[in-house]
């Protein structure tokens, strides 16, 4: 039995002195590392780039296009012709090379202003590509510290049982002790040892998950999954935090109902953008050209031909009916508008609650935690009082490790309480649009 417990100690302590190593991931460390190298975070960065793009000069179509063409052909041909006297001539095998050259502009003078909507349609999803980032970077940051807050209470919870499992070897040091002298039976030497076995599963159990999380945070963090750290068990809670600023603050700063009020935008400007079928089409055209033309048949009046020029016009059309199609698409536009106006009622209605929610949730998480103090505040007393009396032998073992239990459960359940009334601060926040603006 001895044996057992010299290798589950030293198997115990091997992931204990591992830790007592390890740096500690500060919270705007893991903040800092999450923004640069999250992946979800980069793809939404990169989708933001395309959206920037296409709001761009470049593709607004307030740009002229101009186009280069050039070419040559030959002809070899046998040509027979009458003159005016009669005479007949006959060109054999007679060569006829043409060359050209221009370079070509055209312009859109006026399309019924659908560029001119398309490129505010553009502008307003260039901005809305921005929340959408915001967006990813709070939802990352709220799975951030939710993982790595379970990491910190993971800690927290191993270094408890690590005390509880030294108190118990204690304990069982004592109880073989007092069965050598005659002072106990052996049913209590038993019990401590039962103890010492749970108390030393339950440490085991408790490491292997802390190892588990540490790589689900590693995860998020995309770097390598054996990186070992600590975290940091402070928590600090914003101060002062009033239901009627938290409303005030979400209807300015919700990412969701910034989203939505952006669809309105984009969805209004498309509706206008597709009136422009139902007005003509002004464009400009111009060119600058350079022909060549080389003939050496004897029936030509002209053996070589070279022109070069200037042209410019103004065309204008109008699509009188198109089948309907403009119709429709205008139709079709004014019933997603419509629907944009209504998701926003319903996203002001979520959020409201969502608001509500997240209040109750963290007064609650206040509450309990206030509870877990004192209760943990308690079960320390009564543990120390028991633990006087059990070494005046007082108490049975039986006693004093119900004792124990109780502070060991006060203890996991205050440590749980902290960081599920920071958790549901977070989530606050985020709904009323704080959570970047938080100092972590």
């Amino acid at each position: 039995m001895k044996h057992f417990y010299v290798l589950l100690i030293a198997a115990i302590g091997l992931p204990v002195s591992i830790a007592a190593q390890e740096s500690v991931l500060t919270k705007q460390e893991a903040i800092s590392i999450t923004l640069e190298n999250n992946l979800g975070i980069r793809v939404s960065e990169n989708l933001r780039k395309i959206d920037q793009n296409n709001a761009g000069v470049l593709n607004s179509g307030y740009l002229p296009t101009v186009t280069a063409t050039g070419g040559g052909t030959f002809d070899r041909q046998t040509t027979e012709g009458e003159l005016a006297n009669g005479d007949i001539r006959t060109a054999d095998g007679a060569e006829t090379r043409r060359y050209n050259a221009s370079v070509n502009l055209n312009y859109v003078l006026f399309d019924g202003l659908g560029r001119y909507y398309d490129y505010k349609r553009f502008k307003e999803r260039s901005a809305q590509s921005e929340l959408e980032v915001r967006q990813t970077i709070e939802t990352t940051l709220l799975q951030l510290f939710s993982v790595y807050y379970e990491v910190a209470r993971l800690e927290e919870n191993a270094l408890n049982l690590r005390e509880a499992l030294t108190i118990s070897q204690r304990r069982l040091q004592r109880a073989e002790y007092q069965f050598e002298y005659g002072q106990n039976t052996g049913l209590d030497v038993l019990n401590a040892e039962v103890d010492v076995n749970t108390d030393s599963v339950n440490l085991l159990n408790a490491e292997q998950l802390l190892r588990n999380t540490k790589r689900d945070l590693n995860l998020i963090l995309n770097r390598d999954l054996s990186e070992s750290f600590a975290a940091d068990t402070t928590v600090q809670f914003v101060p002062s935090l009033k239901m009627e600023e938290i409303r005030d603050q979400a209807k300015q700063n919700n990412v969701r109902m910034l989203l939505a009020e952006k669809d309105i935008k984009i969805s209004e400007y498309s509706l206008k953008a597709n009136r422009s079928g139902y007005l003509p089409t002004v464009g400009l055209t111009g060119s600058y050209g350079w022909n060549e033309s080389n003939n050496n048949s004897p029936l030509a009046f002209v053996l070589q031909n070279t022109s070069t020029g200037i042209s410019a016009g103004v065309n204008i059309s109008w699509n009188l009916f198109d089948g309907g199609t403009t119709l429709t698409n205008g139709k079709n536009a004014r019933i997603d508008f419509e629907n944009q106006k209504l998701l926003k009622t319903q996203t002001e209605l979520e959020v409201a609650r969502d608001i509500e929610n997240a209040w109750d949730s963290y007064q609650n998480a206040l509450f309990v935690l206030e509870v877990q103090e004192k209760n943990l505040q308690t079960n320390q007393d009564n543990f120390n009082r028991s633990q006087e009396r059990y070494q005046l032998g007082q108490i049975t073992s039986i006693e004093f490790r119900q004792a124990q239990l109780n502070l060991l459960n006060a203890e996991l359940a205050k440590s749980q309480a902290k960081y599920n009334a920071k958790l549901a601060e977070l989530q606050l926040l985020q709904v009323s649009g704080q959570l970047l603006n938080e100092d972590f």
